[in-house]
């Protein structure tokens, strides 16, 4: 406790003078309180874990001249995840020449959609070793469906899969079956 004490004249004559009461504040329920919510808020912070995604990207090389083997997947290995605007996905397992309007498939975020197409495609692999998702947000993608899309592989358990942009061949194509109009065959760029 904090107290303040006045010292006496000493008894000595003179005047009579009365005494004041001396304040008196008491500081020891602040400072318990004070001690109480410290250790409420670092209680409530333990509590609240930052929610973070495991997203494993290559190595940077060593040597920065060197550039990395090409890798080149096989369209039966594989199968292509298009992120569109609208919260639409769409898939196919086509090169530039197969592709257009009617080949390319759309589905949902949900079970019945893009968890069966996946384990489907990855069940007519011919190496399901090497199977590889290939995830392509176009410019209207909204973040969340990237984010659905990666939770989607770790429900398949696909440990293989790529993010790219979407090739010009696909944007052709992806554009042309949003606008609706008639199938015509993408012209194949690379």
């Amino acid at each position: 406790m904090a107290e303040v004490q006045v010292k006496d004249n000493g008894g000595k004559g003179g005047k009579v003078r009365s005494k004041k009461a001396v304040p008196h504040v008491d500081l020891t329920p602040m400072v318990d309180l004070a001690f109480l919510l410290i250790t409420f808020f670092m209680l409530v912070t333990t509590f609240n874990k930052p929610n973070v995604m495991d997203l494993g990207l290559p190595a940077k090389p060593k040597d920065p001249t060197q550039k990395p083997p090409p890798t080149e997947i096989d369209l039966s290995n594989s199968i292509s995840l298009i992120i569109g605007k609208d919260n639409r996905i769409f898939y196919h397992q086509l090169d530039a020449a197969g592709l257009n309007d009617q080949t390319l498939q759309e589905t949902t975020f949900d079970r019945q959609g893009i968890t069966k197409v996946i384990e489907q495609a990855k069940s007519k692999a011919k190496d399901q070793t090497k199977f590889t998702v290939i995830i392509k947000p176009t410019d209207d993608a909204v973040y969340k469906n990237f984010v659905d899309m990666l939770d989607q592989m770790a429900i398949t358990k696909n440990e293989v899969y790529g993010i790219t942009d979407i090739k010009s061949w696909e944007k052709l194509v992806y554009e042309r079956k949003l606008g609706g109009s008639a199938a015509t065959p993408a012209a194949p760029t690379k």
